[in-house]
């Protein structure tokens, strides 16, 4: 797994948006850890919104 934030919510958020329908299926065919992804993501302050498919800022 990519172990720079913004690096990873790049590359996160554009294969959600180009290729997956969720998290879990992303994570899946990847071989991530969803919760590791979540944990590093949420360092730098965004959030997984099932709604639109993408982390985004909360502050």
């Amino acid at each position: 797994m990519i172990s720079d934030p913004n690096i990873l919510l790049s590359f996160i958020n554009t294969k959600l948006r180009d290729a997956y329908d969720s998290l879990a299926l992303l994570c899946e065919d990847l071989d991530y850890d969803e919760e590791e992804v979540r944990k590093v993501l949420e360092k730098i302050n965004y959030f997984y919104d099932d709604k639109v498919n993408q982390f985004i800022y909360k502050s």
